[in-house]
Order: structure tokens, then C-alpha cells, then sequence
């Protein structure tokens, strides 16, 4: 019972032992692997990377070591952040949700090495309980963004040919180029569309196929429906 009140302890210790340095990597780590279900728990990407969810749990437990390092020594603590300012990752994160993973497991490792561990637990379980939710309830949804590639001949070409359509069907509509195909004799338009919330993309071609003589139209997602 005392080595728990030590380890639970609210005030960071006066010195590391070897005992407080196992549990913060312990701690770091089971909290990493809670992080770690939650995003597999939540995922709903394109692209799942079982890589990712190991760095989540590696790099916490690695943070807290670093934290226990430079805790007591601010001019290690510059000569780490002087090294990490050189590291670059070599694939770009493009999910905004997997940089905040990051910063979370960053976080938990932080605290863990600084042995405040009730507040790594309440950071993690109050963090994880927000991004269920979030997930659950599908908060802040919206309708994705979509690329609409009409084709057209070149003697039904005219301005706002398709203006009604679009104000009945679409939310916003922005034409992002215009370019001549099938050698010159039809016209092929790109717009950056967003639907009206209950449309059906199915009706919205339907009405364009009548329009522009029944010539091929597609619709691409900016990105994937969940």
C-alpha cells in the first residue's frame, strides 16, 4: 500500500528510482494501449496502418523515459529538442485526427514521466470518452466534397447551362476548369460541387444526362463517405 501512495503520489518525487521510472513506462504504456483501441475502435479512414498504432504505444513509452531524462536538467532537456528538431518523418500524416493521436500520446507519455499518473489516467479516460463520443453521435458532420466531371458537345455549349440544375441540387458550385476532348468537338467541365444535404447524386446526374445529350458525366469524392 505505501509503494502505491508513492506512485499516486500528487507531487513529482524528489529524486528517480528505478522503481518510479518501471511505472511511468507502465503506465505510459497501458494508456497508450487504451489510446490504441480507441482508435481502432473509431477508425474510419481510408487507409489503416497497424505501423501507426504501434508508434502510439512506442512513442509514449519512449516520451516518458525522455521526460524522467530531462526533468531535472534543462540543459539536456535543450540538447534533446535540438536532436528531435532534426528528425522529419519520412510519409506525411494527412489525417488531422492522426496528428492529434500523436499529441495524445505525447501528452500521456509527458505526464507519465513526470509521475503525475492520475492525471495521465483522467487525461486518457476523459480524452477517450470525448473522441467515442464524438464518434458515436457523428458529430459535426457535413456532406463531402465532390468533383463533378460533365461532358458536353461544342454546339450545345452555352453560359450557365447547367445553373438551374446546380441551384436545385447542390449546396455550392464552383467551376475548376474547362478543357476540349474527343478532338476538339466536345468540352469537357470540372466543378468543385457540395450536395444539398438529402439529395441523391443518382438524381443529380440524371437531370445533366438529359441536358448534355446523354453524354458521360461522373462525380469523385474529395473524400470518402463513412
Amino acid at each position: 500500500m505505501e509503494i502505491l501512495n508513492t506512485l499516486f503520489s500528487s507531487g513529482q518525487p524528489q529524486e528517480t528510482t528505478l522503481l518510479m521510472t518501471m511505472a511511468a513506462m507502465a503506465v505510459a504504456g497501458a494508456l497508450s494501449f487504451v489510446i490504441a483501441q480507441v482508435y481502432q475502435l473509431t477508425f474510419n479512414g481510408e487507409r489503416y496502418s497497424q505501423n501507426f498504432v504501434h508508434t502510439i504505444i512506442i512513442l509514449s513509452i519512449v516520451v516518458s523515459i525522455v521526460m524522467n531524462v530531462v526533468s531535472s536538467n534543462a540543459g539536456v532537456a535543450f540538447g534533446l529538442f535540438a536532436i528531435f528538431s532534426l528528425i522529419r518523418f519520412r510519409s506525411a500524416v494527412t489525417d488531422a485526427k492522426d496528428i492529434s493521436y500523436i499529441f495524445f500520446a505525447l501528452s500521456v507519455g509527458m505526464t507519465a514521466g513526470l509521475y503525475q499518473f492520475w492525471l495521465a489516467i483522467l487525461l486518457t479516460v476523459f480524452a477517450c470518452a470525448a473522441i467515442y463520443l464524438l464518434y458515436k453521435f457523428d458529430y459535426a458532420r457535413g456532406k463531402d466534397g465532390q468533383i463533378l466531371k460533365i461532358t458536353v458537345p461544342e454546339n450545345l455549349n452555352h453560359e450557365d447551362m447547367f445553373k438551374d440544375i446546380f441551384e436545385k441540387y447542390t449546396e455550392s458550385c464552383v467551376l475548376r476548369k474547362v478543357e476540349t476532348t474527343n478532338l476538339g468537338t466536345m468540352l469537357l467541365y470540372t466543378f468543385a460541387i457540395r450536395c444539398k444535404k438529402d439529395v441523391k447524386e443518382q438524381d443529380l446526374l440524371n437531370e445533366i444526362r438529359a441536358r448534355n445529350a446523354n453524354l458521360k458525366v461522373s462525380i469523385s469524392y474529395l473524400q470518402t463517405a463513412n
